[in-house]
């Protein structure tokens, strides 16, 4: 049976790449972004019945509410949710603003919860559903610059595990995805965001913006292949909580995890030590 997916960021790269995928599978998409424009044009090849393309700000949480409504209005159902929409913030941690800071946590983090909470109500309706979160190889790893960026992920991918428990009873699925660098429109000067303050402590470093604008355009990944390993992960009977995309975030979250359990078990009196009587 065909399946109904609803996926935010549908503009470019990896939300683009999935609702592709998806409707060259069969199944039905509702495509967002908050530029209904660039969804268009990043699906202008696609002619399809199966296709509806919606306006959602995901930081605006009534909007979504009305969006997951007209999907269900739509098509009956929602059976998969890829929260894709996010930007990135870059720079060190002292010279981004706090409004900086709050905005990148409202779309990323906050937007996340706001869609996830319209559409949950509806799968446990249906007993049925798959949550795809889209979090990063900055969620499990700190990297320079990226502190309000892995912040964010960070906190999706506890907040993921944590609903994951909550909502299996009802045989809801959520999946966190963590890519590594893929070829999307994240380190576009039109998409990244980078400080407008500098401390002088730190310019023999560099800019932020010098130092990752170099990546666009390189990455490893393809938004393609990312999509088919999505619309793959939605036809698993048990599909894994965490699924790590790319041979690069394979490379760099392997040995950062084999590092942290090292640290665990290199200080397991001291942590003993701790226990009451």
């Amino acid at each position: 049976m065909s399946k109904v997916w609803l996926v935010t960021g549908a503009g470019s790269g990896l939300g683009a790449g999935t609702a592709k995928a998806a409707l060259k599978a069969g199944d039905c998409v509702v495509a967002t972004g908050r530029n209904i424009d660039k969804v268009r044009a990043a699906l202008h090849d696609v002619s399809s019945e199966n296709l509806v393309i919606l306006q959602l700000d995901v930081s605006n949480a009534a909007q979504a509410e009305s969006v997951a409504d007209e999907a269900v209005k739509r098509f009956g159902r929602i059976d998969v949710l890829v929260n894709n929409a996010g930007y990135s913030l870059l720079g060190n941690f002292e010279e981004l603003s706090m409004q900086d800071i709050e905005q990148q946590l409202s779309t990323n983090f906050f937007g996340v919860m706001h869609v996830m909470r319209a559409v949950l109500p509806l799968m446990r309706k249906q007993q049925s559903g798959h949550i795809i979160n889209i979090s990063s190889a900055a969620g499990v790893i700190g990297f320079k610059h990226c502190s309000a960026y892995s912040a964010s992920k960070f906190a999706l991918e506890g907040l993921s595990l944590s609903v994951a428990q909550e909502v299996e009873q009802f045989h809801i699925k959520i999946t966190v995805v963590e890519p590594g660098f893929f070829r999307t429109d994240l380190l576009d000067d039109q998409n990244a965001k980078y400080p407008t303050n500098s401390i002088a402590d730190y310019a023999h470093e560099g800019s932020s913006r010098n130092m990752w604008s170099g990546y666009h355009g390189t990455q490893l990944g393809d938004s393609t292949k990312f999509g088919e390993a999505l619309v793959t992960l939605t036809c698993m009977a048990v599909p894994p909580q965490i699924f790590v995309a790319g041979s690069d975030a394979l490379a760099m979250i392997s040995p950062a995890i084999e590092a942290r359990l090292q640290a665990v078990h290199a200080h397991e009196e001291l942590s003993r030590s701790t226990d009451g009587a």
